[in-house]
């Protein structure tokens, strides 16, 4: 059994070492409670609700920043594995990333795949390929806000063999279906556990909604925040997610969540899709 926990709070807009600093600061408490897993917003280090490609730019990050190698020298002290969302610098494009830190190893970086036409991601570039993470509970997958809504994104961590997704994110007002729903089917189509870990406040314009999840792999919700700076944490057992059979009444009603899919049917998926629907 582990616990892992989420960070919904608020942010301080384009000041990644007071973000970080404040983090470290709760992560060193939970770690002494024995938390092993601390997910935080996406955009957490810097800031989403950029009004143009000029701030966009400004507030953004390279990955080797002092913020994020704080965080990871506090992985490495404390045990735990911290997955913070920023806005990364790449240089010649900018992303809209998630810096993973695990403990004893080097910082790895998810960057936002599905992009939606809101603040930062008007500026960037996407991902490109999904990742899961050796972490010393279990196999860890991470995607970002809107990579929510595809099914088939979470579908593929799944089939990556993902125990846990992470999903750091800034739901707005107007996207409470992503929070009180779809997350919770996402969980419960591919048993697998999921944590969504929203921010609150205001930013630019925009208000957040909070509504942070812990969710299990049957779709059973473990830890929900409302509105408010919230820390929720959890008790899981990462390996629940590895058996991919529901059992309702042994050998009369089961349902096989891996075994049951019908690949070659599933072509029109991988096609371009038509520009007008």
């Amino acid at each position: 059994m582990s616990q892992i926990a989420a960070l919904q709070w608020n942010v301080v807009f384009a000041d990644p070492d007071e973000n970080a600093r404040r983090a470290i600061e709760q992560i060193e408490m939970l770690a002494r409670s024995g938390v092993e897993l601390v997910a935080l917003p996406e955009a957490f280090l810097t800031g989403y609700c950029a009004r143009d490609a000029q701030e966009a730019r400004r507030i953004s990050i390279p990955r080797d920043h002092a913020a994020i190698q704080a965080l990871q020298m506090a992985s490495d002290r404390l045990g735990v594995t911290i997955i913070v969302g920023f806005a990364e610098d790449c240089g010649s494009h900018l992303a809209n990333s998630a810096a993973i830190c695990i403990p004893g190893q080097p910082t790895e970086v998810f960057q936002k795949i599905h992009l939606p036409e809101l603040g930062l991601d008007k500026h960037v570039e996407g991902g490109q390929e999904f990742r899961v993470f050796e972490t010393p509970i279990g196999r860890v997958g991470v995607l970002i806000c809107f990579d929510l809504r595809p099914p088939e994104a979470s579908r593929m961590l799944t089939l990556m063999g993902a125990d846990l997704i992470v999903l750091p994110t800034n739901w707005p007002e107007g996207a409470e279906v992503s929070a009180d729903h779809i997350c919770i089917a996402r969980a419960a189509e591919n048993k697998v556990f999921f944590l969504t870990c929203n921010r609150v406040g205001e930013e630019n314009g925009f208000h957040f909604i909070g509504r942070s999840k812990i969710i299990g792999p049957k779709g059973h919700v473990l830890a929900a925040a409302e509105a408010d700076e919230t820390v929720l944490v959890a008790d899981v057992d990462l390996t629940e997610a590895r058996n991919k059979q529901n059992v309702t009444i042994p050998g009369v009603y089961e349902t096989a969540i891996l075994a049951s899919r019908r690949p070659e049917l599933y072509g029109l998926l991988v096609t371009e899709p038509d520009p007008r629907r």
